[in-house]
């Protein structure tokens, strides 16, 4: 699902290739990071308690899967995105990192366990995501839900916000996901939509707009968010068209950051967007009406989740008070 690079290596799984759709393409060399990317190695006494519990749990993280580059700096705060479903994708975009194939059947006890994890943690917000299943019926969507009810029987006091796969072609999978009442729906459009074919091929735009847009419709009191990498060849009037497209969908906030290359295998980087670059998408998104922005080089949509839940609230309210 979301992404990215730079961070912990561990063991790699010998049994299978992680991304075996890759294997026949040309290496496209990976570019060196610019000095405002660079991320300390992560190595806290707490960043290996947060480990040892994930591993206690049998339980997958984005954090880890998707080599993200602020891994340090979140399991030093004990705060980690968990990934349900397994740690096999069905989809194979050229961007990320997470290892595709066919998964495993589903873990029933998984739900326990994350939020088992939830409680040990002491989480005040918990990002949830997952894998894409389009090998199930309702893509995952029930799994979601008895994930959610768990972290509310677990930890009443956690505030839950999901990062979904876009339920292509699954009747009711949205539907589901929503019942179960998280307080934050994150679907990530990830690029603008004349790089979807190379960049997720299994992915349609307008459908992900669409299920961001049905969210709120099933559930006005839902915070919506999306998030969007650049550095894949966009242009700029790209990235503003497809702010408006959200804003049309009704989406509370958007998450803006760099996309960085996993491995010689996937898309390259085309380009560095500059700090300065990035503040002044976050200056244009909000006077496009986005209660809430982040835009910067290591933004991520789990990154600081938890402070930026709060900023959704104050900004919902201050626009009801402001609107009389």
């Amino acid at each position: 699902m979301t992404r990215l690079i730079d961070t912990v290596a561990e063991s790699p799984r010998p049994e299978r290739p992680r991304h075996p759709e890759k294997a026949h393409r040309p290496d496209n060399p990976v570019a060196r990071k610019p000095a405002w990317i660079r991320v300390k190695a992560p190595g806290s006494p707490v960043f290996a308690e947060t480990r040892a519990l994930v591993r206690e749990h049998k339980l997958t993280t984005v954090c880890k899967e998707a080599s993200c580059p602020n891994i340090g700096e979140c399991w030093d705060k004990r705060h980690a995105t968990f990934m349900i479903m397994g740690e096999t994708c069905t989809r194979a975009c050229a961007f990320c990192n997470v290892a595709t194939g066919l998964p495993n059947p589903l873990d029933f006890g998984e739900p326990a366990r994350v939020a088992d994890a939830v409680a040990k943690l002491g989480l005040k917000h918990v990002v949830v995501t997952s894998v894409d299943r389009d090998d199930l019926a309702d893509g995952g969507a029930g799994h979601f839900g008895k994930t959610i009810r768990a972290i509310r029987e677990a930890a009443p006091g956690t505030t839950i916000e999901v990062l979904t796969p876009d339920f292509l072609r699954k009747q009711g999978a949205l539907e589901t996901v929503v019942e179960a009442k998280p307080d934050v729906f994150n679907h990530n459009l990830e690029t603008v939509p004349s790089k979807y074919l190379g960049v997720r091929p299994g992915a349609r735009y307008f459908h992900s707009l669409r299920l961001l847009q049905r969210a709120k419709e099933l559930d006005p009191t839902l915070f919506t968010k999306s998030g969007v990498m650049v550095g894949l060849g966009e242009e700029r009037n790209e990235v503003l068209q497809m702010m408006d497209d959200m804003r049309s969908a009704d989406v509370d906030f958007l998450t803006i950051g760099q996309y960085l290359q996993p491995t010689p295998k996937h898309h390259p980087v085309m380009r560095f967007v500059t700090p300065e670059e990035f503040a002044e998408y976050a200056t244009i998104a909000a006077v496009k009406g986005f209660l809430l922005v982040s835009s910067s080089p290591l933004t991520r949509s789990s990154h600081h989740a938890g402070e930026d839940f709060a900023k959704l609230k104050a900004a919902r309210s201050a626009s009801v008070f402001a609107r009389g």
